[in-house]
């Protein structure tokens, strides 16, 4: 197939064009590099520096595109709160431009990275896709209206089926054939594990624990890891999976919780090393527990998570940081 992916530099985009490109497919990436490594391009694809409100360039009549993966977006959540409108513009407002030019481009597939921010508090946990949405931070709410938009148009007709994929917290780092890895590679760095290595290496003076006063058993919040490798398999799954006129929506984590104290404990333990803890305030928007039933997606698309270990996780994400240093 003739593939493209927006955020195709990212963390995830990357990934998942890397399986693309094994697995023999034509793979043209969007991507403006914003906040974004030209590092992390997978040799191989097809490489266009625009910002997806210009995807139209590329995705024109008679492309002969066959499906678009779209990852290009915001994901700090604290920074969504601070900077509403950053998120909406290159959210929501630049998602509405692209699905223009899908329509445009008669793309008949759509794989959508959207989040588990969209459930906010939930009522329960493991959180299922029949779960309320009610996004707690702005970053929630734009992937929402995203995903809304999606489902609005595929029921509209029969000439575009969309999957939309709600990750969870996305770890680790991505061994390629080649030896290479890929990992996270933020600018600035807003996640944990990453956050958290870099202090044990010596490369931020400490770490900060944001909120130690949460309804959970040590008071930090608990989040649901998901190795970058098992998200990626889950994008071709779901490429393979989608059907003109639907769309929907699949959890994918984990399937268990792990502390934040538990995760830096993993740290120290993979790392052999120590460093300073600075324990500050909650960050807004930051909900106590998230983490996730996939029962749907191994069920439908045949899909299960391997590496579900926090420490492997942690292990794979050190090895990367140590492969390419900060």
């Amino acid at each position: 197939m003739k593939i493209l992916v927006t955020g195709g530099a990212g963390y995830v985009g990357a990934t998942v064009t890397r399986l693309l490109l094994d697995a023999g497919h034509h793979v043209e990436i969007v991507d403006d590099l914003s906040r974004n490594d030209h590092r992390q391009i997978p040799t191989g694809a097809t490489f266009h520096e625009l910002r997806v409100q210009d995807v139209a360039r590329v995705l024109t009549p008679g492309s002969g595109f066959d499906a678009v993966l779209h990852f290009a977006g915001l994901i700090a959540a604290g920074e969504s709160m601070a900077h509403p409108h950053w998120h909406w513009d290159n959210n929501t407002a630049a998602s509405l431009v692209l699905l223009d030019a899908i329509r445009e481009a008669e793309v008949p597939r759509l794989v959508f990275s959207s989040t588990a921010a969209v459930y906010g508090e939930p009522d329960e946990v493991p959180i299922t896709e029949t779960a309320a949405t009610n996004p707690v931070n702005t970053y929630g709410d734009t992937k929402l209206a995203v995903d809304r938009a999606i489902a609005s148009i595929t029921r509209a007709g029969d000439t575009l089926g969309a999957i939309s994929l709600r990750y969870f917290n996305v770890a680790g780092a991505h061994r390629c054939l080649d030896g290479s890895m890929i990992g996270e590679r933020h600018s600035p760095e807003t996640h944990l594990i990453p956050l958290a290595l870099q202090a044990a290496a010596g490369e931020r003076e400490k770490f900060s624990l944001f909120g130690t006063d949460y309804p959970t058993q040590d008071g930090t919040c608990v989040r649901d890891y998901i190795h970058v490798t098992d998200l990626a398999q889950a994008h071709l799954l779901a490429l393979a999976a989608i059907e003109l006129g639907e769309h929907r929506i699949y959890n994918l984590g984990n399937g268990r919780g792990f502390s934040n104290r538990q995760v830096v404990d993993a740290v120290r333990e993979v790392t052999g090393l120590d460093f300073e803890i600075e324990v500050a305030p909650r960050r807004p928007g930051d909900p106590a527990v998230l983490f996730a039933s996939s029962e749907l997606a191994q069920r439908e698309l045949g899909w299960k998570p391997e590496h579900v270990d926090i420490a492997e996780i942690v292990a794979d994400a050190w090895a990367f940081l140590q492969q390419q240093p900060c």
